[in-house]
């Protein structure tokens, strides 16, 4: 039972006992355990990653509220998943039919908040998914302890915070099983993942040839303009014409590490001070991390300012109060054109061309602070304001 339980037994209750069936605070033996770090913002986007890594995914995913089951639910069936919510905002017979919906696989992902699927028992469920971590390690082992029944395997999936690893681990310890990390899915093993899993479905297929024969001569006659390479193509196109439009161009989401660590930013660079190379220009951007400018946020501003376009970013290079990134050289005019002046936190953006030092080429001509231009402007305001404020002697 939950420690606030059974510390009203306690209280209330005189000499109580409580029996217990099975192994306190254990899990099922043919459940394992992994975890994804993210960033808060992106707990959906790597849901959708989850269940689309998952072509055969019957799922419950946790939440903490019932608010949050509710928008999540919105979102997935928004997003063209088959899901719904249950929390206990919905009435009986609302419960009831989404109940029977899902043990029916009428529904391949339930989200829950875990008073509302007490009551829920179902077979074969291949995922367990932690949108949010409980507090309580009990609840845990009941949310994990829905899949990996009657011999078979399952898995249970946990989104975390950075902030939230100390729980994690205490979790681990209770629970007396490795938890294993793993990396957020990039949309091109998304998209593979799904092309193999549509081809083995092909592959074993029972095709009602009464039905289809009478339509074949047609059909033939209008494709056979297309050799069989070309067909293929087509075909795929039109089954995987929502992840290819979500993940060909989409950006991979960085597992988020804490702050005295950059290996993120490293991973873009080899130096602060590397010459662009190849047929890439290094653009100058007068945002760093004082600004709250990292490389997701920049990702986000170039695609905000470039919408219907996607223009790829090489190497990264973040400092305090300032940046440098690297985009192909025929990108890179139009990029300065529509990130100039745009504004980013309220900060007006500005753009242009690196230029390093000709009789030095390994140092940059840039310190690590805002160029004069801009903090001089900033030390008017304030002056201005200061000024204003003085109340005169004379």
């Amino acid at each position: 039972m939950s420690s606030e339980i059974a510390s009203i037994a306690r209280k209330y209750m005189n000499d109580p006992v409580e029996i217990i069936i099975g192994t306190k605070n254990s899990s099922a033996e043919n459940v394992s355990h992994a975890y994804y770090i993210v960033h808060a913002k992106d707990k959906y986007k790597v849901l959708k990653r989850i269940a689309d890594f998952e072509p055969d995914i019957y799922a419950i995913v946790f939440c903490r509220t019932r608010k949050e089951t509710q928008e999540v639910a919105s979102k997935l069936i928004n997003d063209g998943y088959n899901a719904d919510a249950l929390h206990g905002d919905l009435s009986q017979a609302q419960r009831d039919t989404v109940m029977q919906k899902f043990r029916l696989k009428n529904l391949r992902l339930l989200v829950a908040t875990d008073v509302a699927a007490r009551g829920l028992d179902v077979e074969d469920l291949t995922h367990v998914i932690n949108f949010s971590l409980p507090d309580d390690t009990e609840v845990y082992t009941h949310r994990c302890g829905r899949t990996g029944r009657a011999g078979k395997t399952g898995i249970s999936i946990s989104l975390v915070h950075l902030r939230e690893k100390n729980n994690l681990q205490k979790i681990e310890r209770m629970v007396k099983k490795p938890f294993k990390a793993i990396p957020i899915p990039t949309g091109s093993e998304i998209c593979g993942k799904q092309l193999f899993n549509w081809v083995s479905k092909l592959e074993t297929v029972a095709s009602d040839h009464q039905e289809i024969e009478k339509f074949l001569p047609e059909i033939k006659l209008k494709l056979e303009g297309l050799d069989r390479e070309e067909l293929l193509k087509r075909v795929i196109s039109l089954e995987f014409d929502r992840f290819l439009d979500d993940y060909r161009h989409g950006e991979d989401l960085i597992d988020p590490v804490p702050e005295k660590d950059n290996s993120i930013e490293r991973s873009h660079r080899k130096s602060s001070h590397t010459q662009y190379s190849g047929s890439y220009k290094r653009l100058f951007i007068n945002l760093g991390k004082s600004d709250g400018l990292y490389a997701e946020q920049l990702f986000d501003l170039v695609n905000s300012c470039t919408r219907g376009r996607k223009i790829p970013i090489g190497k990264i290079d973040l400092l305090k109060s300032f940046s440098f990134f690297e985009v192909e050289a025929g990108d890179a005019d139009d990029l300065i054109g529509a990130l100039n002046n745009s504004k980013f936190k309220n900060e007006r953006v500005v753009v242009e061309i690196a230029q390093e030092k000709s009789d030095n080429p390994g140092k940059s001509r840039y310190n690590d602070r805002k160029p004069a231009k801009w903090s001089h402007r900033k030390h008017e305001k304030r002056r201005s304001r200061k000024t204003q404020r003085t109340p005169s002697l004379s």
